[in-house]
């Protein structure tokens, strides 16, 4: 090399991407590229993580410090020990003397150093204190050398490891694993497979952000300080002037409450895929959708816009962890997912037993690290090297290595000497090329773990996402070999999640079916709380008249979901006898409405406030009229009826002394479920209330139903039930539902949850809809079709129905039965809009958009075209013109230009055109939006002519 500064070298890629996958190819300055690399997010507990990276770029390591540096691995090493050449050359030759490319590329590395000059530690961290100092800004100005490179040592590499020998080895390690990687003697691990993957949760993200914070604060103080002793000739700070100096630094507190309204993190140090996006509103639209946050996990926003479908995958190993049903169909699927019902998060282990693990492991027979350089450099037998929580603690000689990891899994399930949440991974050695062989134990927080029971103790074991590739665990007791499975799941669901789990015979849909369930379960209207007196929730669904079940699985039973239910049972005809139920559209028994079938209510909460000190609630008594509306205290009373412009409140104002009646300005009739005053404890009037405001919302024609199979409906038309067809015991069923509807969605669980609930009701039994219970020799629709047809009833879950018009009897027996409906949160009473006159937008003068600014209907592209197709070319004119955007515009018929001709005052009649002088204007009707394009077009210099003929045509 040509110079010392030669050997170090500044990557300016985000550290984002390189964080993305195990495999990337990183550009560096000087045209060094390879695809090869072992990286490692070291974290300090609870903090951020900070990514070290070993690259066959020469051998160098990537670490990061506001930016990405590349340094020679070797340097490094020798910054961390002041240990001899032939030392650290033992220590990485360490049971690979046979391997003689490695042993080339380690000589190389140790002489290039000493051709640079760079002999000792402390030629080294002089070097790397030197090159980095100008980088360094939170160095004071007295710092040597060799402060900044233990600074640097200290905070950007191996951060989760305090001993500079621990840093020393893992770096070492590192660099086998890399030279393995090179030669083909390992697989490569992709970041996209769960086994590498932890969670950031909410404690450490908030955690990273205040520290951020903190930092910029402590910042912002010194710099203050540093400015006051330059400008002072004595520097005297008191208590009153630092508070002064931290009182000018900046809000602490609203930084941390902007950061949880928006969700926006700095960017500066917070080392994160995204800064956008981290915060989110726990909805509370039902029990499901609010214990599904509680669950959920996302990739990040990233991976949304990449054309690659890699991160979107399940893999193999995230079985048990990540559910495989309950993602959304659409731009985040797979990315958005959710923990299955068993998976959970790892808390801080005890720290006193995981300081003690390299004792236990000595005692099972582990050679210490520290003997391992007293060992002859010879072609030794290979030994596992062992790993705990990203340190080398030693080695495992390879015939004790299965005994030792049984008796540590032992000591694991009693919880003695071992944390219980403590990941055991032991990767065998194979002939072949697979995944790296060792021993790796991780106690660290924020892993996904879950329970098997293992089949050696016969209790509950917790196991990682690494750990469980390399362990035998059979689903059902049938699938036990002895002498080889290890270990037996709890139940054959344990790889769903809680709402996958709700789906009833889940196994006998077809899958999309499923998801779209977990979807609309989360979008129904149900029983959120049972406070509705005191609580004060912007915006709350509820259904009146709920009903359990009579088909659903024991994970129901489980959750208690019966005291928040979701849903209402409905008898159903599988019937096309309309044309008003074809497609997805359902008729609904009017009598069955009138009942209150699915009949619910939106709550809102209104709060008022009084501004001025002086003010308070109060009724104007110069006005008896208010009485109809406004109770004494001066608020509407519970139960009122209030209409749009109705009085709502009155209240006195102190500051101009007179009565105020404010109106409610909503734009549907409301009823006032609970008036509540808030404040606190005091004697003074108090000046602020909430309102609870309670909307009916019985269902109507347009509302969306769902049942539990993913079957979608629209309820097109309330039928009177004198119409409806009715059975021999003249049963009229409340829900028709097309046939057309099961072929294509092949929801075959549908039609046993029919025969089923119809079963349940005759005989008062409740039926699992647990998957995984029947099979092809035993199946469920036999099972359910027995018990109706001892019931009397036909085998199939059929029967004859007669016809609600004439009263005939109908040629073909029709599926009829019991099945549980959800009633969804879209009802066209929150979405209808109409529109006759209103605001326009002031750039394209056409109708604004959004129901709550009275703006317009849009009509589409593809409503342009059916209206077309159809020769509504009258109709089309009238939406996209008459109002839409028409105009009037002066053209001049010569030039054919829009923006040459001027018109000049009514007693003048100077009207004339710029362009060609002549005065043949006239005045045509255009849309607004063309003016404004022509306009457009001149600007860049191109002109629009308009030909004024018969027929105009335009020209550029």
């Amino acid at each position: 090399m040509s110079s010392k500064s030669s050997l170090l070298q500044a990557d300016v890629l985000v550290q984002d991407d390189v964080l993305r996958t195990a495999t990337a190819h990183h550009q560096v300055p000087g045209g060094l590229a390879r695809p090869l690399h072992i990286q490692a997010a070291a974290a300090r507990p609870q903090e951020r993580p900070v990514l070290c990276q070993v690259s066959l770029v020469y051998c160098k390591l990537m670490f990061s410090y506001k930016m990405m540096y590349y340094a020679p691995l070797l340097l490094i090493i020798k910054c961390l020990v002041d240990w001899p050449d032939h030392y650290i050359y033992r220590l990485l030759l360490h049971g690979r003397k046979n391997d003689l490319y490695y042993v080339n590329c380690i000589q190389n590395m140790l002489r290039e150093l000493h051709e640079e000059g760079l002999h000792s530690s402390h030629d080294c961290r002089s070097y790397l204190g030197r090159m980095f100092r100008p980088k360094l800004y939170e160095l004071p100005p007295w710092a040597s050398d060799l402060d900044a490179a233990d600074f640097l040592l200290r905070r950007c590499v191996m951060i989760h490891l305090d001993s500079h020998k621990d840093k020393f080895h893992a770096l070492v390690f590192m660099a086998q694993k890399l030279y393995d990687l090179v030669q083909n003697k390992c697989k490569v691990e992709g970041a996209d497979a769960v086994m590498v993957q932890e969670l950031l949760v909410g404690g450490h993200l908030y955690l990273q952000v205040l520290k951020e914070r903190l930092q910029q604060l402590i910042t912002v103080v010194r710099i203050q300080l540093q400015r006051k002793a330059k400008t002072s000739k004595k520097l005297d700070i008191g208590a009153h002037e630092l508070q002064q100096i931290l009182r000018s630094s900046g809000n602490l507190e609203q930084k941390m409450e902007t950061f949880l309204a928006t969700g926006n993190a700095p960017s500066n140090n917070v080392n994160l895929a995204q800064y956008k996006g981290l915060t989110i509103v726990a909805e509370n639209i039902n029990r499901m959708r609010y214990m599904s946050h509680f669950k959920s996990i996302h990739r990040g926003s990233f991976f949304m816009e990449m054309r690659t479908t890699e991160a979107r995958q399940l893999l193999p190993d995230a079985w048990g962890f990540v559910c495989p049903v309950h993602t959304p169909d659409g731009a985040p699927c797979g990315l958005l997912n959710h923990l299955t019902m068993s998976a959970q998060v790892t808390q801080p282990a005890d720290p006193k037993q995981i300081a003690t693990l390299p004792q236990v492991l000595e005692r099972c027979g582990m050679e210490a690290i520290s003997s391992v350089a007293q060992t002859p450099l010879s072609r030794d037998v290979y030994k596992y090297p062992v790993l705990v929580d990203g340190r080398l603690v030693g080695y495992f000689p390879e015939d004790t290595v299965e005994k030792s990891a049984a008796y540590l899994r032992t000591l694991k399930i009693k919880g003695e000497e071992v944390p219980m949440t403590t990941e055991i991974v032991v990767v065998p050695k194979k002939q072949i090329c697979a995944q790296y062989a060792g021993v790796f134990l991780m106690t660290s927080e924020a892993r996904m773990m879950r329970p098997v029971i293992n089949l050696s103790t016969g209790q509950l074991e917790l196991i990682g996402t690494m750990e469980q590739l390399y362990l035998d665990i059979a689903v059902t007791h049938n699938e036990i070999l002895k002498g080889k499975t290890t270990h037996l799941e709890l139940s054959q669901t344990a790889f769903m999640s809680n709402l996958a789990q709700l789906v009833p015979m889940p196994d006998c849909n077809q899958s999309p079916r499923n998801m779209y369930q977990c979807q609309m379960g989360k979008q129904t209207m149900g029983t959120p709380i049972h406070t509705w007196q005191t609580n004060a929730e912007t915006k709350l669904y509820r259904l009146q008249t709920p009903a359990t079940p009579l088909f659903r699985a024991t994970h129901y039973d489980n959750i208690g979901l019966d005291d928040y239910p979701c849903g209402t049972n409905a008898i159903v005809a599988v019937i096309s006898y309309t044309g008003y139920d074809m497609e997805d559209a359902m008729i609904i028994n009017k009598s069955s409405y009138e009942r209150g079938f699915a009949a619910g209510s939106v709550y809102k909460a209104d709060f008022i406030e009084l501004a001025h000190p002086s003010s308070y609630f109060c009724r104007d008594p110069s006005k008896p009229a208010l009485a109809e509306h406004i109770d004494d205290d001066g608020l509407p009373a519970v139960g009122a009826r209030v209409k749009p412009e109705d009085p709502f409140y009155c209240y006195y104002d102190g500051e101009k002394s007179i009565f105020i009646v404010s109106k409610y300005h909503g734009k549907e009739e409301v009823f006032v479920d609970s008036v509540r005053l808030c404040g606190d404890f005091s004697s003074r009037p108090l000046k602020k209330a909430c309102v609870m405001l309670r909307l009916p919302r019985n269902p109507t024609v347009g509302d969306k139903f769902a049942s539990r199979a993913g079957q979608k409906g629209i309820c097109s038309q309330k039928w009177a039930a004198e119409d409806l067809p009715f059975t021999e015991s003249g049963l009229v069923p409340d829900v028709l539902f097309n046939p057309h509807g099961f072929p294509s969605r092949m929801t075959i669980a549908m039609m046993i949850e029919c025969m089923a609930g119809k079963a349940a009701s005759i005989h008062g039994h409740v039926h699992d809809a647990t998957p995984f219970r029947f099979n092809e020799k035993d199946t469920a629709i036999n099972y359910f079709g027995r018990l109706l047809e001892a019931s009397g009833y036909n085998y199939f879950g059929t029967e004859r129905m007669y016809s609600g018009v004439d009263g005939r009897e109908m040629d073909a027996d029709i599926f009829y039965g019991v099945i549980h409906y959800q009633r969804l949160r879209h009802m066209v009473s929150d979405k209808w809009q109409v529109r006759t006159t209103g605001a326009v937008d002031a750039l394209t003068r056409q109708p604004v958009k959004g129901r709550r600014r009275g703006g317009g209907v849009r009509l589409g592209e593809m409503e342009r075209d059916a209206l077309a197709s159809h020769g509504a070319a009258f109709l089309l004119h009238d939406r996209l013109f008459h109002c839409s955007d028409k105009t009037e515009a002066i053209l001049c018929s010569k030039c054919g230009t829009l923006l040459g001709p001027i018109v000049g005052a009514v007693d003048s009649g100077a009207d004339n055109c710029r362009v060609c002088g002549a005065g043949a204007l006239v005045c045509v009707a255009i849309p607004y939006i063309f003016k404004f394009f022509v306009t457009q077009l001149a600007c860049v210099n191109i002109n629009v002519r308009i030909s004024c003929a018969e027929h105009l045509a335009v020209t550029a």
